[in-house]
């Protein structure tokens, strides 16, 4: 496909952002502690799918402690964010699922699981924080019904950011943050330069803050220049086409007519999940009757 589009001239080829984050979770999930984690609860929860007996007295134990009713969920290897969902069900139902293991009618036949003590589900519920920014992000690039080329810049870096090696991380999360950093940053490079106009002609993002001022201005630059050459092209081609002329009335008109026919853009259909992944930089997109590119690159900026 990749070469497809490269011999019919249409590069460059945008790869799908939501299959990148996919790509770069599971090498997290690769890590050998958090494989190992993963292996030993999906055996547990297969063990309650498998036996009646078992979820029955899983049921009345979520009932004695007053937990939620929720089923075990089990994981599908292909898709990374039921990995985290399976993880985040078992820490939820973990006091529950440890007195059905214990009780009398489970335990003889239950003798092989090995149950997680402390400091598992303390790994556990740091892997499923460490993950949440990419399950958002995914959700987001799915949800969205417009282009979303203009997101993929500002989730890389949000995801890079909450991938920042910290000194109070265990060495399970370093483990997974260095993989999935390794993963990501990799990615998009040749890509770069046109990913980065694209966001920056989106109005929620077009104040680029992820950039030094110096990287802002040339995006700008690059994007004052295309609009020039943009409209030179039209114009030349009128004038090859023996379009109207500057002073006809009725090319007049119509240019009045577009401007003034400009409707409010309807608000993004994630517009939380978006000012929950990017706070302050996030901006609602501001309709402006504006019939060009900016002249200047300083229009660019909010």
């Amino acid at each position: 496909m990749i070469v497809a589009v490269r011999e019919a001239g249409m590069s460059p080829h945008i790869k799908c952002f939501a299959h990148t984050l996919n790509l770069a979770s599971q090498a997290g999930l690769h890590v050998p502690r958090v494989s190992r984690l993963l292996g030993r609860v999906r055996k547990v929860v297969a063990f309650f799918h498998r036996s009646t007996t078992a979820t029955a007295v899983l049921a009345a134990k979520q009932n004695m402690l007053e937990i939620a009713s929720h089923k075990l969920i089990m994981d599908v290897v292909t898709r990374w964010n039921s990995s985290m969902d399976m993880l985040e069900r078992y820490r939820e139902q973990q006091s529950a699922i440890t007195a059905a293991l214990l009780s009398t009618e489970v335990c003889k036949n239950a003798r092989q699981l090995d149950t997680m003590d402390s400091a598992d589900i303390s790994d556990a519920e740091e892997i499923v924080n460490l993950l949440k920014p990419l399950k958002k992000a995914t959700a987001v690039l799915s949800d969205e019904k417009s282009p979303t080329l203009s997101l993929i810049v500002p989730l890389k870096a949000m995801i890079e950011q909450s991938m920042t090696p910290d000194e109070k991380d265990s060495t399970t999360i370093a483990n997974m943050k260095t993989a999935i950093l390794q993963n990501l940053s990799s990615r998009f490079t040749e890509e770069q330069d046109y990913l980065l106009e694209g966001t920056a002609l989106d109005p929620r993002f077009r104040s680029l803050p992820h950039l030094l001022p110096e990287q802002r201005e040339e995006v700008f630059h690059r994007l004052k220049n295309k609009s020039n050459q943009l409209q030179q092209a039209v114009t030349v081609k009128q004038t090859k086409e023996g379009g109207a002329s500057a002073g006809d009335p009725t090319d007049a008109a119509d240019q009045r007519d577009i401007a003034h026919r400009v409707e409010p853009e309807q608000p993004p259909s994630k517009k939380t999940a978006l000012e929950e992944l990017f706070g302050a930089t996030f901006s609602e997109p501001q309709v402006t009757q504006s019939k060009s590119l900016p002249h200047s690159s300083s229009n660019f900026r909010s």
